[in-house]
C-alpha cells in the first residue's frame, strides 16, 4: 500500500419531476465554486454545467423518473452521476435534422473526459467524469 490517501469530497440531490433542470444547474454550480472551479476553469464548468442539463433532463423526459444526482470530486475526476428508474441504458447516436432532441448523449460525449452507463436493480446510472483544471503557468523569461 502506497504512502498516499485518496481524499473524496461529494454532494447529492433527488430532483423530483416536479423541479426543473435549473434547479439542478444551480445546485451544482454551488458546489463547483467550493471547489473554485468557477473562477479558474470557467470553461470546465461550462461543460459540467450541460452535461448536469442533459442527464437531468434525459431521466426525467426519457425514464420518465425522478433524477438522483450525485457529485464527487477525488482530486482527479469529477464525478457527476445521474440515477434514475429507467433499465434503458443511453446511447450516443447521429443528430437528426428532422427532430429537435436526440443529442445529449451526443453531447455529453463531447463534453466530457469520459462517460459511463451502468445497470442497477432499480434502473441505471449514467456517469461522467471531468479532469481538473490545469494549474495556471507561470511564463518564462
Amino acid at each position: 500500500m502506497s504512502g498516499s490517501s485518496l481524499r473524496a469530497v461529494g454532494w447529492a440531490r433527488s430532483l423530483p419531476l416536479s423541479r426543473d433542470v435549473k434547479t439542478a444547474r444551480d445546485w451544482a454550480r454551488d458546489n463547483l465554486r467550493k471547489l473554485e472551479w468557477t473562477a479558474r476553469a470557467p470553461d470546465t464548468v461550462d461543460a459540467v454545467l450541460l452535461t448536469v442539463s442533459e442527464l437531468v433532463t434525459n431521466a426525467q423526459v426519457h425514464a420518465r423518473s425522478n433524477a438522483q444526482l450525485m457529485m464527487t470530486w477525488d482530486e482527479r475526476c469529477l464525478h457527476i452521476a445521474v440515477h434514475d428508474a429507467s433499465a434503458q441504458l443511453p446511447l450516443p447516436r447521429a443528430a437528426s435534422t428532422d427532430g429537435l432532441g436526440g443529442r445529449g448523449m451526443f453531447l455529453v460525449e463531447a463534453l466530457a473526459d469520459d462517460w459511463e452507463a451502468r445497470p442497477c436493480p432499480d434502473g441505471k446510472t449514467v456517469m461522467a467524469c471531468f479532469h481538473p483544471p490545469a494549474a495556471p503557468t507561470t511564463p518564462t523569461a
